[in-house]
């Protein structure tokens, strides 16, 4: 499909000519003249962006970025295009993005209008939803259950904002913890400093699937809502955003995401080797045959 067709079609920024055929601007020159694309990731949104046993930064939303590094260096010509990896969290990923401290976001972001203001988001590679986790013993299966209880959820997340709003509108008198990431999340919840974890349910199967007992917990059946998830880049930046959009795009209408998306939910990961046995689901399969970067979750439905 020619990119005008696809630009017309899901009403995406692409430029017309190639970044190398007009002045660059934005986050281009600043690769071009660093030399250097920097990546921000995260310590342990599994199975998106996370250490491994070796420390090293694996996952999902990397072997993405990964392609789109490669379509930045040949878009630039600098085939010694060096990748510095800059770990962020739930409360710095969009202040460092903003500063241009880092170049790309790669991993568990929820693409939602409200940070479209701040920041901008290359096409949905994943479609999640908000729900809790706790332990099977204590038979917490809905909100209600929950009144009156402490919670957690991650600093600087859309869940924790949406269940505080839950949480006053509905009176459930719940007091909600903030963690300062997934893992310490689990954690409270884990070691009952916290009834349950409130989180994209993703990140809870791939939390749950890692711990020492993943058969003591159980993840709630009602969505609080629909999460898209983007790599997040600069906002108003349309020459680089054209380039990572195409990347993006490529990946799917070529089919490469097939390969890509068993490796990290069909296939056992590492650093356990647990599979998560999570097959592509009905909306993001529609992101993948008709590509998207709607924040809006309406669109997903």
């Amino acid at each position: 499909m020619k990119r005008s067709l696809i630009a017309a079609a899901m009403g995406l920024a692409l430029v017309a000519a190639p970044a190398g055929a007009e002045e660059l601007t934005g986050t281009l020159k600043k690769i071009k003249e660093l030399g250097t694309i920097t990546i921000g990731h995260r310590d342990s949104s599994i199975p998106f962006s996370y250490y491994d046993d070796r420390q090293q930064v694996i996952g999902y939303a990397m072997d993405l970025c990964y392609r789109i590094v490669d379509a930045v260096r040949d878009e630039l010509k600098l085939p010694d295009l060096k990748v510095v990896l800059n770990p962020v969290t739930s409360a710095t990923r969009i202040p460092l993005m903003a500063n241009g401290t880092i170049d790309l976001e790669c991993g568990s972001t929820t693409n939602n209008l409200e940070r479209q203001k701040q920041v901008g988001f290359t096409i949905t590679h994943f479609v999640t939803a908000n729900r809790f986790v706790s332990k099977k013993a204590n038979n917490l299966k809905t909100l209600d259950d929950l009144k009156g209880k402490t919670i957690v959820s991650t600093s600087g997340t859309a869940n924790i904002k949406q269940i505080n709003q839950i949480n006053a509108e509905r009176n459930l008198g719940m007091t909600i913890l903030a963690a300062k990431d997934h893992a310490e999340g689990f954690l409270m919840m884990e070691t009952d400093r916290a009834a349950a974890f409130v989180m994209d349910d993703i990140l809870l199967y791939g939390l749950a699937a890692n711990s020492k007992a993943p058969n003591d917990y159980v993840i709630s059946a009602d969505a609080l809502s629909v999460e898209p998830y983007g790599i997040m880049l600069r906002r108003d930046d349309p020459q680089f955003k054209a380039v990572v959009d195409k990347a993006m795009i490529n990946t799917y209408t070529s089919g490469a995401i097939e390969p890509i998306y068993k490796k990290w939910f069909l296939a056992p990961i590492p650093p356990r080797g647990v599979n998560l046995n999570l097959p592509m689901s009905e909306a993001f399969a529609k992101v993948v045959a008709n590509p998207t970067d709607s924040g809006d979750p309406a669109a997903y439905k």
